[in-house]
């Protein structure tokens, strides 16, 4: 395997399992950015701030800087600027409410801590521009899943931070991921979303941009082959789908590989 001038990491199933790391990732992040490699990481889970990311990598033992953090739920708040869509009715966690709010957006059901709640349009005589969702597990219920439907219906964009549909946990569980949550507004709506994680290319893109690096020079490494591997196909990237998460194999992927350890062999 070559030398890349960048790296660009998934998180969950990639690096770590819910606060476990996997075995040898620390290591191997460290000792590929002290070879001279650029580090990014691209998550499409938007639970986390990118302070949040920051302090959960450092408590992981990871070299981080909040420049290297790509979430979905950042690259959701560039999209949604860049269309001007400003008020937003959010499904999801505290940290993607955070995030959007830093960002100049109105977020217009949730509390000043970020929690989210039911708000109908006929309430207080709001409307969203559009539907952000995200994974949702502190205050997901069928009246805020309601709520999001009719804002929908009434013309609201309807915009999926991801379609994850599950989410890699410690002793290889899983939980449900954002992707059941879409599906249910899909489902009910009609409307199919828009999404701004990955497999979007643009969310690793302006990542690179940043930083800059070609995508030539960059490879994405993965757990999943529907977002991380075909994110940086689309991105123009080389790719290494990881045995420690979702998909096992893979027919697209630049390399198939045990864990993030092999990087280094």
């Amino acid at each position: 395997m070559r030398f890349y001038a960048c790296y660009a990491f998934d998180l969950d199933g990639t690096l770590y399992r819910g606060n476990q790391p996997i075995k040898g990732a620390v290591n191997t992040v460290f000792e590929l950015k002290n070879r001279g490699a650029k580090i990014l990481y691209v998550s499409n889970n938007s639970s986390l701030t990118n302070h949040g990311y920051v302090e959960k990598l450092v408590t992981l033992g990871f070299p981080v800087d909040e420049t290297w953090v790509r979430s979905s739920a950042i690259a959701a708040g560039e999209w949604l600027r860049t269309q001007s869509l400003q008020t937003l009715f959010v499904v999801g966690e505290p940290g993607l409410v955070q995030t959007l709010t830093l960002m100049g957006l109105t977020v217009i059901n949730a509390d000043t801590k970020g929690n989210v709640e039911p708000l109908y349009p006929s309430q207080f005589h709001l409307h969203a521009d559009a539907v952000v969702t995200g994974i949702c597990k502190k205050n997901l219920s069928y009246p805020l899943l309601d709520s999001a439907m009719q804002h929908i219906k009434l013309g609201a964009k309807f915009v999926a931070t991801n379609g994850d549909a599950s989410f890699p946990l410690e002793g290889r569980r899983f939980s449900p991921g954002a992707g059941a949550t879409v599906a249910f507004l899909e489902t009910c709506c009609g409307v199919k979303p828009h999404v701004t994680g990955k497999p979007r290319p643009e969310i690793l893109l302006e990542g690179l941009k940043n930083i800059g690096i070609c995508p030539e020079d960059c490879l994405m490494v993965g757990d999943r082959n529907d977002t991380d591997i075909e994110c940086g196909i689309t991105a123009g990237c080389d790719s290494a789908l990881v045995q420690t998460g979702v998909d096992f194999s893979s027919t697209t992927a630049t390399y198939i590989i045990e864990s993030v350890e092999n990087l280094l062999t």
